[in-house]
């Protein structure tokens, strides 16, 4: 068996057609400019969290990696030029951590490829006692011990975004292929659902800020919208889970959830204009 070492030259020019590289990233200025004002509007509200879980899901969706680095930098710094004035280990941890769960979660809404790319680009943005205190061990791992337990908490998750329509929608899609509806629950099971062990896991996201992640990806992807209201429904249905903290519970009320995707909306505004009128224009 012959290996193959190098791309035929037809082929290697194909790959170099129809836009395959990663679209140019805004200035700095300019993601600054966008990560200030919607984070102290964030922090106006008592949603920091939220913000940084949708921040990190906008710009991942938006396919600008080096800016998901710059999201990390910025919030984790007192001065975003200084390295020197970051937040202690301990606090940076806790942002790294929560926006590589973000961004896990991007994948089940917006696919591998560009989780990729995010992954790497908060990577090469991490300082090596970050790097050094974040898990490295998988808690995901399906086995026989687990698999009824991944799967409960996939349909209890299903349940509670997509009710009263919950049985019909899963009959819906099993109907387009009977394995389909089945990935998406354990996706829902393993990744999407918030895992046991709450604040004790590192990096472990709630049930609203689940939420958040989809309708940040799903708002930032554009054509798609009845998904993107069904999970605009979950992130409102979000507020009737026990044990929420008050920013989830803010961040799940009519006022929240309409500013996630304000929010969104502004960011999109600066990496992809393109993608619509501005946010200024829509709230008029």
């Amino acid at each position: 068996m012959s290996a193959v070492k190098h791309l035929p030259p037809a082929i290697k020019h194909l790959l170099t057609l129809r836009s395959p590289n990663l679209p140019p990233a805004p200035s700095t200025s300019k993601i600054l400019g966008i990560l200030k004002s919607t984070y102290h509007d964030a922090h106006s509200h008592g949603a920091v969290t939220g913000w940084l879980t949708l921040a990190t899901c906008t710009l991942l969706t938006a396919n600008v990696p080096s800016s998901v680095g710059q999201l990390y930098q910025f919030a984790t710094r007192s001065n975003f030029e200084d390295p020197g004035t970051r937040l202690s280990v301990a606090d940076a941890v806790n942002k790294a951590a929560l926006m590589r769960e973000s961004a896990l979660k991007s994948c089940i809404f917006v696919g591998v490829p560009r989780t990729i790319l995010s992954l790497a680009g908060l990577n090469v943005s991490l300082e090596d006692d970050v790097k050094a205190r974040l898990r490295k061990e998988s808690i995901r791992i399906p086995d026989a011990q687990n698999i009824d337990e991944i799967q409960e908490r996939g349909r209890a998750l299903w349940a509670n975004i997509y009710r009263p329509h919950a049985e019909k929608l899963y009959k819906k899609l099993g109907s387009y292929h009977p394995d389909f509806i089945e990935f998406i629950i354990q996706a829902y099971g393993t990744v999407l659902a918030p895992l046991p062990g709450g604040s004790n896991v590192q990096g472990n996201l709630s049930r609203a800020l689940g939420s958040v992640v989809g309708v940040a990806c799903l708002r930032a992807e554009g054509g798609v919208g009845p998904q993107l209201t069904s999970h605009v429904f979950g992130l409102l249905k979000a507020r009737d889970v026990d044990g929420m903290s008050e920013e989830d519970y803010w961040l799940a009320s009519d006022e929240g959830t309409e500013w996630v995707i304000r929010t969104v909306d502004a960011i999109l505004d600066v990496v992809k204009p393109e993608l619509g009128r501005p946010a200024a224009q829509l709230r008029q």
